[in-house]
C-alpha cells in the first residue's frame, strides 16, 4: 500500500443492505481507490463472510485492495488482502502470524506517537492516525492533529492513514500535512450526489493537495 499519491481508503457503511454491492461500484468507477475496509460490528461472522465475497470480485476487478477490520483470524480464513487492528484486538505479532507475511497488517495507533513507532518497527504495513475531526461513525478516544502528520512524515518511512470525519470539504489540510491515505466512511456513502460523485470530489481535493504538498518540498 506504499503509494507517494495520497489515497482514498474506503470503509463499509455500518450496516449494509441489497444496495451495497451497486453503490460499491459505484464508487469505484468514481476513480482512485486504494483499498476497502470492511467494517462491521456486532455481526456474525457469516454476515462479514457475505460481505467479503459480494465485494471481491468489485475490488479486484479494479485493483483495489480488500481488509477485514478486528478479525486476524476471518481475515486470513476468508482469504482477503489484509487485516486492520485496533487497541483492543490484539497484538501485531499475533495479526501477522495469523495472516502469514504476505498480506498487509494496518494498526490504529490513535494519536499516540510511541504506539506508532513501535508498529512500525514490528513490521506494521500502515499506520492509521485519529481521528482528526468530529465524527459521527463512532466515539474516537482521541484526537490527532496535523503535526502528528507532519512528524511522521519527516521520522518514518511507513505509510500512514488518517481518519475521521474526513470529508472532501476538509481533507486538503490532511494530504498536504502528509497523509499517505484517507480513511472515510459517510464522506462517501452520505454524499447527496452519490458515492461516485463522492470519490471524484475528495481525489480532486487530494490533487490539490498534493500539488501544495510538493511545492511546499520544493521551497524547503
Amino acid at each position: 500500500m506504499t503509494e507517494d499519491r495520497c489515497r482514498l481508503y474506503l470503509i463499509t457503511p455500518p450496516h449494509l443492505d441489497e444496495s451495497f454491492v451497486d453503490r460499491l461500484g459505484e464508487a469505484l468507477a468514481g476513480g482512485d481507490i486504494a483499498c476497502l475496509q470492511v467494517r462491521l460490528k456486532n455481526v456474525d461472522d457469516t454476515e462479514i463472510a457475505r460481505a467479503v465475497e459480494a465485494a471481491r470480485p468489485l475490488c479486484h476487478a479494479s485493483d483495489v485492495a480488500l481488509i477485514v477490520n478486528d478479525r486476524p483470524d476471518l481475515a486470513a480464513a476468508l482469504g482477503v488482502d489484509g487485516v486492520h487492528i485496533g487497541a483492543e484486538d490484539g497484538s501485531y505479532a499475533d495479526a501477522r502470524a495469523a495472516v502469514g507475511p504476505d498480506a498487509i497488517v494496518g494498526v490504529s495507533c490513535y494519536d499516540s506517537r510511541h504506539l506508532a513507532l513501535e508498529a512500525a518497527e514490528a513490521g506494521a504495513d500502515y499506520i492509521a492516525f485519529g481521528a482528526f475531526f468530529p465524527t459521527a461513525t463512532k466515539i474516537p478516544p482521541t484526537r490527532a492533529d496535523l503535526d502528528l502528520l507532519r512528524w511522521w512524515q519527516a521520522m518514518v518511512t511507513v505509510p500512514c492513514v488518517a481518519i475521521g470525519g474526513i470529508t472532501a470539504e476538509n481533507c486538503g489540510d490532511l494530504v498536504e500535512a502528509g497523509a499517505d491515505f484517507l480513511a472515510v466512511v459517510s464522506g462517501i456513502w452520505d454524499y447527496r450526489p452519490g458515492p461516485g460523485a463522492a470519490v471524484r470530489a475528495y481525489n480532486a481535493k487530494i490533487d490539490k493537495g498534493m500539488a501544495r504538498r510538493d511545492l511546499e518540498l520544493r521551497q524547503s
